[in-house]
């Protein structure tokens, strides 16, 4: 199976090990990954500012990008549901539509992928720690990706995994929200650090680096001694038993 991976903005340039650890899980299942290199930012923070040209420009490079790929996969669940807003972007433009229509339909969160397109849920990931799982908004809400993280890591042998409470809650971070909300923001994301204490976890996972940045972030701030790992790192783990 051949799969484009699109490393997202956050995965190039701060987060790197997350794009190397998406190739090597899908390798190891078989899949031949290249990488477009005309992919750039999918334009969703324009698109959340309320610049739509601009947005449009950058959707219509990364149609060009993955043009040619029968899966397009990507570590998080943000970005790949901008693909979703490609469609109405071009709603007076019928070619692009159907483009961007054909980019949705091939596109694919990470575990979203593993789970519902590969049909697999065991990779063999051993990580012997106490962990919890932060759900994003745009993966649960617009993706509708909300089983398939908890599916992988109820796999991983030796992890003690425990259901972080008020799952459902925004970590605060929302893209640009962090940046002109800055002090509701912080409350939020303080109110996701309680609920990630309350479950004595060593590693904090998620499966979209934008929400892990912000999290780590006041983390950081505030000397909190919690991992944080994205799912695809998880999964690349092998421990000796």
């Amino acid at each position: 199976m051949n799969v484009s991976l699109f490393v997202t903005c956050l995965g190039d340039i701060f987060y790197p090990n997350v794009g190397k650890s998406v190739v090597e899980v899908l390798e190891s299942l078989g899949c031949e990954v290249d990488f477009p290199y005309l992919q750039t930012c999918c334009g969703q923070p324009a698109f959340n500012s309320g610049y739509r040209e601009e947005a449009k420009e950058a959707a219509r490079n990364m149609i060009r990008a993955f043009e040619n790929s029968p899966f397009v996969v990507g570590p998080s669940g943000s970005c790949v549901a901008m693909f979703s807003e490609y469609e109405e972007l071009f709603h007076n433009d019928p070619e692009m539509q159907h483009k961007a229509r054909s980019l949705k339909e091939r596109s694919y969160e990470f575990t979203q992928f593993l789970v519902d397109v590969l049909r697999v849920n065991n990779v063999g990931a051993s990580l012997n720690a106490t962990a919890t799982y932060h759900k994003s908004c745009h993966m649960t809400r617009l993706l509708g990706v909300k089983d398939a993280p908890e599916a992988l890591l109820s796999e991983v042998e030796g992890l003690n995994y425990r259901k972080l409470p008020n799952c459902e809650n925004c970590c605060g971070f929302g893209g640009t929200f962090s940046v002109k909300m800055v002090a509701v923001s912080k409350e939020m994301v303080d109110e996701k650090i309680k609920d990630i204490e309350s479950t004595d976890a060593d590693i904090l996972i998620g499966a979209d680096s934008g929400c892990l940045m912000n999290i780590s972030g006041r983390m950081n701030r505030l000397q909190k001694p919690v991992k944080v790992m994205h799912i695809a790192e998880v999964l690349t783990q092998r421990e000796e038993k």
